[in-house]
């Protein structure tokens, strides 16, 4: 099934990429363009990456990640 229209991308892509460390829809764009057109698949996107376990968001919240990797996280998370 097809999430993005505007870039082709199918639910089994954003499900690759998502077993592959990505866990944003930021993320899956950055991979795949989904979301950065019309943005009407970003909810789908959302959806398929639920809220499931996150290698990034694990080491983000014990701590043991290096800031480079997580930067952007971080810092959103730092100013919640």
């Amino acid at each position: 099934m097809y999430v993005c229209s505007c870039f082709g991308v199918t639910d089994k892509q954003v499900k690759e990429h998502a077993a592959a460390g990505a866990c944003t829809p930021r993320q899956i764009a950055s991979a795949t363009k989904a979301g950065t057109d019309c943005g009407s698949c970003v909810r789908t996107i959302q959806g398929l990456l639920g809220r499931g376990a996150c290698p990034r968001r694990e080491l983000l919240e014990k701590g043991s990640a290096p800031a480079a990797v997580l930067a952007p996280e971080a810092q959103l998370a730092e100013a919640a």
